[in-house]
């Protein structure tokens, strides 16, 4: 009987290897076709390698001014929306994390409702609003659209954070007479300050990424650096321009994710699921 058991849990173990190779190669594939496609100059069919490979296309897409342009304006958004999340979501989430009040449970989970519906849908219904507004191809239009998707991780992770906090220190520290705005300022801010970091550099790296929100509700004049990605791309103008393009937007995001996967770790949204 162990045996059979042994030789069903081998089978599985090769099926989930074989998926996971599978999900690998289509992740990785396009990634690789991009990445290599920014340093060709010449890559002609049916030839499955490039005929030449150089870096003339790097020294033309950084040349040109709508490139430059494009990419002050997704820092600027960028950091727009995030210092705004952080003002908004981090007082919340210490609320949640701490305080006890009716409708608590209901209003925490109501942050997933961004996230709960097709979001092209949710985008189309927002813009029509701003159109009334007049909020439609305008930089405060593309911020307010950007805040709504970045409410999710700002609320939960910090709301993990808080409720990881050592409560035996801030409770001595109060016996020890500090004041509760010291007492938040040296016991509790410290403690959660790495994750709350975390989830402010997710929201920056998402924010500057986000395409759906910032092509519907700024185009024609917002075109941040995903938006003009996407413009070449679909023009072909130069396909090296649109790769060259991916590839510096690749470096500095996937930096980012690894440093903000080794501060929050695997538990802190379980930790915000149980708040």
């Amino acid at each position: 009987m162990s045996i059979g058991r042994s030789g069903i849990s081998l089978r599985f173990d090769w099926i989930g290897l074989l998926f996971a190779c599978l999900l690998t190669l289509f992740i990785a594939l396009p990634l690789v076709v991009v990445g290599t496609w920014a340093f060709t100059e010449v890559w002609r069919y049916p030839s499955v390698i490039p005929q030449q490979f150089g870096l003339r296309f790097w020294g033309q897409t950084l040349a040109r001014p709508d490139v430059w342009e494009a990419l002050l304006l997704s820092l600027r958004l960028t950091t727009t929306v995030t210092i705004l999340s952080a003002v908004i979501c981090l007082p919340a989430a210490y609320a949640f994390a701490r305080m006890r009040f009716p409708g608590r449970n209901i209003l925490f989970l109501s942050f997933l409702a961004s996230h709960a519906f097709p979001k092209f849908g949710l985008l189309v219904a927002i813009a029509g609003i701003f159109l009334q507004l007049g909020l439609i191809s305008t930089f405060w239009g593309v911020v307010l659209i950007q805040l709504v998707g970045t409410l999710m991780l700002m609320i939960w992770i910090p709301v993990a954070a808080f409720q990881n906090v050592d409560r035996r220190m801030e409770e001595a520290a109060r016996d020890a007479g500090a004041t509760p705005l010291r007492v938040f300022w040296s016991i509790t801010l410290p403690q959660a300050a790495p994750t709350i970091s975390a989830a402010l550099l997710l929201t920056f790296v998402g924010t500057f990424y986000e395409t759906e929100g910032a092509w519907l509700i700024g185009a024609p004049e917002i075109r941040t650096m995903p938006v003009l990605m996407i413009s070449f791309i679909n023009n072909q103008i130069v396909v090296q321009y649109g790769a060259v393009l991916s590839v510096m937007l690749w470096v500095p995001s996937f930096i980012a994710l690894m440093f903000a996967r080794r501060v929050v770790g695997t538990g802190a949204f379980a930790r915000g699921f149980g708040a």
